[in-house]
């Protein structure tokens, strides 16, 4: 489950217009959120609140083994409209599951952005700055986030840590994305690393408006979307590189059965091969396969995981009164929980049962591997949310 913070963020890369799926980082994003899950680990209790548009403070607290926690401060200046309160969030928002990808949506016009007040231009670019201190170690986490235009943004995250090399490290970031493709340049002070990330999208071009002369058939006929991306880096310290490239397709909401994405990433240094294959078999239900293979050791690995929303249909007292009148209504449904479990073909199996009890969010789930009967279990956790 997203943590408040990062719920926020989201939040600002929605009301700014920036589409996260975009970007080869985001490849395997479904897989990830189907097989990667993390479970909790002991008890942590997390409360949190936007006090206005423009900020948002969080405070974290945790036992495992020893009492930790942290403190989080955020400040956006585009107001944020989201709503925040525990009680009401879409959990859709908050669960990382399935992600059917939507349309690819025009950049905004730059002059869109223009803001003019007496000749001049008055108007400022987004920004986001977020903090937040770990206790009882010290170590403290820093983000600053800018639009630059409507294509382009950069980001700088910081770590200070005196358990770290130098006392800590420093990542930029700076993207542009088009629609059609998209681009990322980072840097790193940790081995002086660069890299390069690109992501292109076949099919039309979302900057061209359709040609008038294309038949309604032809358009309405792309129901996918195939996508090709590759990344590089290279430390200039240890003088080693890296490079992986990937390709993706994914189904369009405009198709009419069952959603489905395809990935298969390679890494020729390594030598290592990837293929997920992830489809929404029904409304509440999602699975995953992903088989990992090296052909320089030939070794191999098979994973599969799933997800269960459960639902409740809203306004269920009020079913009798439909039936006396012999009158039909919308069917509408309330998300309170999913259970997501995954298992590998040396029997590790995580299970994690996420969902809301009253006002608050929860997140529980646990790790064992079937073949040790002494100590099954590695992890088990319970982490509370609450937010206003």
């Amino acid at each position: 489950m997203l943590g408040f913070m990062d719920y926020v963020q989201n939040a600002f890369y929605k009301a700014s217009h920036w589409n996260q799926d975009n970007s080869y980082s985001t490849l395997t994003a479904t897989a990830q959120s189907l097989l990667d899950f993390e479970t909790p680990r002991g008890l942590r209790l997390n409360v949190s609140a936007l006090s206005s548009p423009n900020y948002a403070t969080s405070y974290t607290l945790g036992s495992i083994g020893v009492v930790d926690g942290s403190l989080s401060y955020l400040y956006s200046s585009l107001a944020l409209r989201e709503n925040t309160k525990s009680e009401h969030i879409d959990l859709h928002n908050v669960i990382q599951g399935y992600r059917p990808l939507q349309e690819l949506r025009r950049p905004d016009e730059p002059w869109w952005w223009e803001v003019w007040q007496g000749g001049k231009r008055v108007d400022r670019r987004d920004t986001l700055l977020y903090g937040r201190l770990f206790l009882p170690h010290s170590i403290l986490e820093a983000l600053y986030l800018r639009r630059l235009s409507p294509t382009q943004q950069v980001k700088i995250s910081c770590v200070s840590d005196a358990r770290l090399k130098s006392g800590g490290t420093i990542l930029a970031l700076f993207q542009h994305d088009v629609g059609k493709f998209s681009t990322e340049y980072l840097y790193s002070t940790d081995s002086a690393l660069l890299g390069f990330r690109g992501l292109y999208n076949f099919g039309p071009d979302p900057r061209k408006p359709a040609p008038k002369s294309a038949s309604e058939d032809a358009l309405e006929g792309l129901y996918g979307r195939f996508s090709a991306g590759a990344e590089l880096y290279y430390g200039a310290l240890n003088k080693s590189g890296g490079v992986s490239t990937g390709i993706r397709f994914t189904t369009l909401p405009r198709h009419t059965g069952f959603p489905y994405t395809m990935t298969l990433t390679l890494n020729p240094l390594m030598g290592n091969l990837s293929s997920t294959y992830s489809v929404k078999a029904g409304p509440s239900l999602a699975m995953c396969s992903r088989f990992d293979f090296n052909v320089y050791s030939y070794e191999s690995d098979l994973q599969l995981g799933c997800e269960l929303w459960r639902t409740r249909r809203r306004n269920e007292e009020l079913d009798w009164v439909h039936a006396k009148l012999g009158t039909s209504r919308q069917e509408e449904e309330d998300v309170i929980g999913v259970l997501k479990g995954r298992v590998d073909q040396n029997w590790n199996i995580g299970i994690l049962w996420e969902g809301r009890i009253k006002e608050l969010l929860f997140s529980m789930g646990t790790t064992f591997d079937i073949r040790r009967r002494e100590q099954p279990f590695r992890t088990v956790g319970l982490e509370l949310q609450y937010s206003s």
